[in-house]
């Protein structure tokens, strides 16, 4: 074993690292004891032991015992519990990326840090990837549901506010419009995911597609029924558009591990490009047809 650290700056940053690694630990164990899944439960138990190991081998180079970081834990497990424990336990995989390139420098000093840095790797490319969850398995339909809502209810919206620049009746249009297409949509995803599968993971398939594609509707029109002003409304339903491009974007890349920005931008794009269109096409109609509302 290396030599315990004696320089006060390394002493603080091992103490630091001490105190996550036995915060990740209470995270994994509580959310072992939360999961129904064995096979989940057996790997979050595998990294929790991991945890508590790389936490007992810094508390032996720092001869000092320290408590966990309670918010931390609280934090990761509700996280983990409602957004999902694939994106929970990514996410919190992902902040220690810098951890692990610490720990390299430290192996400097302390050769047996490689082991811990090593096994913070196996825990991101290896143990995680057995996690097996509903949600991600029907993430294509929830995409389907949710960019067609962005792309056809932005665009609808945008083309509606010109030609009607009336709130009410624009929400209710925007309504109708909106329900009719989640249930068409869920439609064609059963009907289409009954071919290559059972009948119950169709009715999922639809399930998760319609309700994405409703609650969408929901965001967008909601502008249109708190506010008096058509142009605000819509200012208001772009901006809601990009929020929600965004936190899906981001939950996908965290959870899938896909690039952000390169989808972020591209979905955003197709999304306002239409709705700009759509809001020129809005403004012709009305000019041309020469209706006023």
């Amino acid at each position: 074993m290396g030599e315990k650290p004696t320089d006060r700056g390394m002493l603080e940053e091992i103490l630091k690292y001490q105190k996550e690694e036995l915060t990740e630990y209470y995270i994994y164990k509580r959310l072992a004891g939360s999961t129904k899944d064995s096979g989940n439960r057996r790997v979050l138990d595998e990294i929790a032991g991991d945890e508590l190991r790389h936490c007992s081998f810094w508390e032996k180079q720092t001869g000092r015992s320290v408590l966990p970081d309670k918010w931390k834990v609280f934090r990761y497990y509700w996280i983990s519990k409602l957004l999902g424990l694939t994106f929970g336990v990514k996410l919190l995989e992902k902040g220690e990326e810098k951890t692990q390139k610490a720990y390299l420098e430290i192996a400097e000093s302390i050769p047996e840090v490689h082991s811990i840095a090593e096994d913070e790797e196996r825990h991101e490319k290896q143990l995680i990837e057995l996690i097996e969850e509903e949600r991600l398995q029907y993430i294509g339909s929830v995409v389907l549901g949710l960019n067609d809502a962005l792309v056809e209810l932005t665009g609808t919206l945008a083309g509606l506010t010109f030609a009607l620049r009336y709130t009410r009746m624009i929400a209710l249009a925007g309504l109708i419009t909106g329900i009719a297409a989640s249930l068409s949509m869920a439609a064609s995803e059963y009907l289409s995911t009954k071919a290559d599968s059972h009948h119950s993971q169709a009715i999922k398939s639809a399930a998760y597609t319609g309700v994405a594609y409703v609650l969408t509707v929901a965001f967008l029109i909601f502008p249109y029924l708190v506010l008096d002003s058509y142009l605000l409304s819509l200012a208001f339903t772009i901006i809601i558009a990009l929020v929600i491009i965004f936190v899906f974007n981001f939950y996908i890349s965290v959870a899938k591990d896909l690039p952000f920005k390169k989808r972020f931008v591209e979905m955003a794009s197709i999304s306002m490009g239409v709705a700009l269109l759509s809001f020129i096409i809005g403004y012709l109609v009305r000019l041309f047809l020469g209706i006023d509302i």
